[in-house]
């Protein structure tokens, strides 16, 4: 149970669809945590299929937000998909402009303030960011903010998250973007500032470069595993993702914002070959949460 102190502390949420794929099962771990909100991103509700909360149909969402509404659970972010990693450069603009129309009225439906939005997938060789992406991610952050809403930019597969100067490099060139910080992600992604073989990334190297744009945060943690490379996602703190280091560090610089909890350990959502039982996520979904729970409470108490 998320106590009083830990509340005003940081706000813990579930990114929804790592506990269940419905909606139904999504409330069910975020009330099982004890926890007052999740990070909305894919949503399935009796009926129709599932799809990003800012795509699916009408009738869905009004279906999604009145079960959200009779539980009492808000939605903390929306973790779009604008300008993510299938997406690049060429990409048709209107694609983005549309998730953008939509996403709009959806979160000011929610009260959702904050939109997670990335920075196009760069080419494999890349090391560099076009000025094209510059420009898009203005208008993308140009118009949220003119609806009173804050887009936060996350280090992932992604131009920003190329390195962390790449990142400082975005942010310097967006006037009013803030970032949400993944703690795992520089553990499997490239080094693209230093020379090839380009290296993995520091976590806490990244985190120190970013932290006061920081708006939100992603607890995510894992083993970067040469033999088969790719990573082994692990319960937080039990990686290589600093996840402590940078709660403590965060909490000790007054970050008194969010924090989405990304297990990827029953499922990864953004795998089409990953797949579990809804069971097994809930009680992964719910074993993470409370781990994290314990971490924080140490740091604060």
């Amino acid at each position: 149970m998320v106590d009083s102190e830990l509340e005003e502390v940081l706000a813990p949420e579930p990114s929804g669809e790592e506990a269940s794929p419905s909606i139904d099962g999504q409330i069910r771990a975020t009330k099982e945590l004890g926890w007052k909100w999740i990070e909305a991103r894919f949503a399935e509700v009796n009926g129709f299929e599932k799809g990003p909360v800012h795509d699916i149909p009408d009738e869905a969402f009004d279906i999604m937000s009145g079960k959200l509404e009779d539980a009492g659970v808000g939605v903390y972010a929306l973790g779009s998909t604008i300008c993510n990693w299938a997406k690049n450069v060429d990409t048709p603009w209107d694609v983005t402009v549309g998730e953008i129309d939509r996403a709009i009225p959806r979160m000011q439906r929610l009260g959702t303030k904050f939109v997670r939005i990335m920075s196009f997938k760069p080419a494999d060789d890349a090391d560099k960011t076009p000025d094209i992406v510059f420009e898009r991610l203005r208008e993308v952050t140009q118009r949220f903010l003119d609806a009173g809403l804050q887009p936060v930019h996350e280090n992932c597969m992604n131009h920003g998250g190329m390195s962390w100067q790449h990142g400082v490099e975005l942010l310097e060139n967006v006037p009013g973007l803030k970032w949400v910080f993944d703690t795992a992600n520089p553990i499997f992604n490239a080094d693209r500032s230093k020379p090839q073989p380009w290296p993995k990334q520091d976590p806490w190297e990244y985190w120190q470069n970013v932290r006061e744009h920081t708006a939100h945060i992603h607890i995510k943690d894992c083993i970067w595993v040469d033999e088969k490379n790719d990573a082994d996602y692990t319960f937080p703190g039990e990686g290589d993702g600093r996840v402590r280091d940078i709660l403590q560090d965060a909490i000790a610089n007054g970050y008194d914002a969010g924090v989405s909890i990304e297990p990827h350990m029953a499922v990864v959502f953004h795998d089409a070959d990953s797949e579990a039982n809804e069971d097994d996520m809930f009680k992964n979904y719910v074993e993470y949460g409370r781990k994290l729970e314990k971490i924080i409470e140490d740091i604060i108490n």
